[in-house]
């Protein structure tokens, strides 16, 4: 359908159709029939119009001139039909010189217009469905006519018997009924003159309609079933299927002037409609349908011309009104040049929607389309286009920039995507759509579209856009080429925030939430950060860049494992400390003898493993997603909780209770909505499943023990109820709180024994350190001394430190003082006292009274 042939290239093999058609392709003949469709044109347009005038096409202009309109709507489509296809590019190859100068000698000899040739091909398609619609409506209405006035039955018995031959009229006989209703009419005069009943008016006026209902039917009877099926011949323009295609510049360019012409067009889309059968007219009718949208986006994409004008005046020129506002300053925030413009605009706009609205619903093949839906459609495409664009060129970063650029880039892009959504919020009123719900979907959708594709770099299968749930092919969200390592303007973002927060670079203050450079301490950024990527993507964007790290966090997992597996545990020497050093440290409540020793033994031993180690931990920490709270009360949160892990509880308390069905899926569904929200705790969170791994307790308490003699306890960096670890370098690629978070998210893929195993570890680690201490006088007095940096009871502390931190796993500070001291619990203001700690560096008499205090309490029966 819409296949066009180049009869001269196509016959070339033929020699006798070659010989016919050259006496065709001679230039007086085609001189001659350029000109006469030329003429025909010119003659033919103003006639279409004289036709098309408001209340011309009546019924009875119709009935009695049907051969008349039939012989102008052929003569139009025979000319439209010549001249497009002569004219079209398609049909000449450019290439070859004969055909080349076939079509400019048309073009030349016809005074080919393409502007009026599509007028004229509008006016027709809009005289053929004016007068389908006449046709249409004509016979069922004068039959009901006949019908109505045939079955009344106050008049005398020769009316009756009249009624009966009216009623007994075949319509499907067309010679039959005229002859009879002729006959009808010349009785009816008769009775009239015969009864003498001039004198009952009543009775005379429906004698008169009766034959003037009886005349209408003759002129109905001579429109027969094959004049529409001659208008559906004549009027055929599958043809120009391809062809229209270069017509559609001239159609947007019309309704952006004249948007009143999409009621034409509406009858150019109908008269390209396919009459094929319904296995066929699926596909043609969708085509069509999709060239309709193709066409009318011209109308969104102006209304958004107008809107882009819009936002502008409102975010740079018009003066938010306060709530409150002196009289004196009214003229000042009137700004009546600004605001008129803005009316203009909006004016414009709602010319625009009228002009599509105008369309009616229409039934394009087995299609029906709603031209409000038409135009909300339209809405939401150009929406998606101009605001994905905004985001990909508003979030593109230089890696090399002195300064980072992404708060500033993010506040700008914050600005633009407000000037979207105020302008949204204020038009849509006037082209009748809900603006808002509009663009929480559509900007959802860009979103979530955008991360798909960036975790799609995880995946091995990958998602295609025909797959994608996000992805739509009547309002298609478009792709863009990548700039970096990144494919979307989500990945971009996502990279930037952590290149700025690399812990290698940088350590984080978790006390005010912000992040210092390492070296010369200054600020890079904070939690304000966060507040910005808000307001740019709002909550979608938060909850895209969490499932973007999350993927990060999978393949760091999922790489970390496979090392470990290939390289620590097949490592001989590494595998043979372990065994060692698990003989040494069995049973975990006792003390390790000659602790600083055994220990300092090991984690040199191993040392060639912990590089990587850390960095794998490093990345893992910084990328851990950060949990958006939403203002919801601990209480209402618990009594959530509580309400929908009730069942499950009670099934593990009592096995006999029934767990919740496979087929209730309501946890699964608010986790999502939970996490979406931010109201969920990421560190509980479990990426990968895992196997048992032997030594892993004891691989992760190695790798920490051998971390902390780098770092040292800043008071000067903490308040009085926290604290802060820093690095002894300020070249250590190494952060204290992603060490933690990282580690924490490791132990949590592991089962629950894994983590209980590293505490009981850490616990006998402190207690051994300390029972070291007290037992060995000589270690006391030279504490401060001998030992300059206070390795050994630093390395204590911070232990003590890096214990406290495990309570983020949601382990009570009462666990915590039982690993440490089984036999005597600490106190909770004695875990606190880190200033007291810190004294571990500065004064050998305060190191002695708390140490003697840590004696009586730790090994008891010795007595203090």
């Amino acid at each position: 359908m819409g296949i066009t042939v180049n009869l001269v290239e196509a016959w070339e093999p033929y020699k006798a159709a070659k010989t016919a058609l050259n006496y065709t392709l001679e230039a007086a003949n085609i001189k001659e029939q350029a000109s006469r469709y030329a003429s025909g044109m010119e003659s033919l347009r103003p006639q279409v119009l004289q036709l098309l005038k408001e209340g011309f096409l009546r019924e009875e202009m119709v009935l009695d001139n049907i051969p008349k309109l039939l012989s102008c709507l052929r003569d139009c489509n025979v000319s439209i039909r010549w001249l497009m296809l002569h004219s079209a590019e398609s049909a000449s190859d450019l290439n070859n010189k004969r055909l080349r100068q076939i079509r400019d000698q048309v073009l030349h000899d016809s005074k080919y217009n393409v502007k009026i040739l599509f007028q004229l091909l509008l006016d027709t398609a809009q005289f053929e469905f004016t007068l389908k619609e006449v046709r249409a409506a004509v016979g069922p209405e004068v039959r009901a006519r006949g019908q109505g006035r045939g079955a009344r039955e106050n008049l005398q018995a020769w009316f009756r018997e009249i009624s009966k031959q009216i009623q007994s009229l075949d319509y499907e006989d067309a010679t039959a009924a005229g002859r009879k209703t002729v006959q009808l009419i010349q009785a009816l005069v008769e009775v009239q003159e015969f009864h003498q009943l001039e004198s009952n008016l009543q009775v005379c006026q429906f004698l008169a309609d009766t034959r003037r209902f009886l005349h209408q039917m003759i002129r109905t009877i001579n429109i027969k079933e094959e004049v529409l099926i001659t208008v559906q011949i004549v009027g055929d323009l599958s043809y120009a299927w391809q062809i229209i295609d270069s017509f559609t510049s001239i159609m947007q360019e019309s309704i952006r002037v004249n948007p009143s012409m999409v009621t034409k067009l509406r009858a150019t889309f109908l008269k390209a409609d396919s009459a094929d059968l319904l296995s066929v007219s699926q596909f043609y009718s969708g085509e069509l349908v999709s060239y309709v949208r193709k066409v009318l986006q011209i109308i969104p994409e102006s209304m958004f011309t107008s809107l882009a004008k819009i936002i502008k005046l409102q975010i740079h020129d018009i003066m938010e009104v306060p709530t409150r506002l002196d009289k004196d300053k009214l003229k000042d925030f009137s700004q009546l040049g600004a605001r008129y413009e803005v009316a203009k605009l909006t004016h414009d706009i709602s010319i625009f929607t009228e002009g599509i609205l105008m369309m009616k619903t229409t039934l394009v093949g087995i299609i029906k389309v709603d031209p409000k839906q038409l135009l909300e459609d339209g809405i939401r495409k150009e929406l998606v286009k101009r605001v994905a664009y905004a985001l990909h060129r508003g979030l593109i970063f230089n890696p090399k920039a002195k300064s980072s650029e992404l708060m500033p880039k993010l506040q700008d892009m914050a600005a633009t995507m407000d000037g979207f959504y105020r302008s949204f919020e204020y038009i849509q009123d006037y082209v009748s759509i809900y603006g808002l719900k509009i663009w929480q979907e559509e900007v959802s959708r860009i979103i979530n579209y955008n991360v798909e594709q960036e975790c799609n770099g995880f995946l091995r299968a990958k998602i295609q856009d025909w797959q994608s749930v996000h992805q739509s092919t009547h309002i298609p969200i478009p792709t863009f080429p990548s700039v970096d390592e990144s494919a979307t303007f989500i990945g971009r973002l996502c990279r930037e925030i952590l290149r700025i927060t690399d812990p290698k670079l940088t350590c984080y203050m978790e006390q005010l939430n912000t992040w210092y450079d390492s070296r010369s301490h200054r600020q890079v950024t904070d939690k304000r950060l966060f507040s910005e990527v808000q307001n740019t993507l709002g909550t979608f964007g938060l909850n895209g860049l969490d499932r973007l790290l999350c993927f990060t966090i999978v393949k760091e997992l999922q790489n970390f494992l496979v090392w470990i597996q290939r390289t620590v545990l097949k490592d001989r020497a590494v595998v043979d400390v372990l065994k060692v050093l698990l003989a040494v440290v069995t049973p975990v409540q006792g003390v390790v003898g000659n602790a600083s020793k055994v220990y300092a033994s090991a984690a040199a031993k191993t040392q060639k493993i912990w590089s990587a180690y850390l960095e794998v931990i490093m990345k893992v920490g910084s990328g851990r997603p950060c949990a958006v709270s939403l203002p919801v009360g601990p209480a209402l949160r618990r009594c959530s909780r509580r309400s929908l892990l009730a069942d499950i509880e009670a099934h593990y308390q009592d096995p006999s209770l029934p767990y919740p069905k496979e087929d209730n899926t309501l946890l699964y569904d608010i986790t999502a909505h939970l996490e979406a929200a931010g109201i969920h705790n990421p560190l509980n969170k479990i990426y990968i499943t895992t196997k048992r791994l032997p030594y892993f307790p004891l691989i992760n308490f190695l790798f920490i023990i051998a971390q902390l003699p780098r770092l040292q306890y800043n008071k000067n960096q903490g308040e009085s109820f926290c604290f802060r670890m820093t690095c002894k370098k300020a070249s250590d690629p190494l952060d204290w709180p992603p060490l933690v978070l990282g580690m924490l998210t490791l132990l949590k893929q592991f089962h629950s024994r894994y983590t209980q195993q590293f505490l009981s570890l850490i616990g006998q680690f402190i207690r051994s350190i300390m029972e070291q201490c007290t037992r060995n006088d000589h270690f006391l007095a030279t504490t401060a001394t001998d030992d300059p940096g206070g390795t050994r009871c630093l390395t204590t502390a911070e232990g003590t430190t890096r214990c406290r931190r495990m309570q983020l796993l949601g382990i009570t500070s009462n666990t915590v003082s039982r690993l440490a001291a089984p036999e005597a619990p600490l106190p909770s203001d004695a875990m606190r006292d880190y200033d007291l700690l810190y004294c571990f560096r500065r004064d050998s008499n305060k190191v002695q009274n708390y140490l003697k205090i840590l004696k009586c309490r730790i090994v008891p029966e010795r007595g203090c």
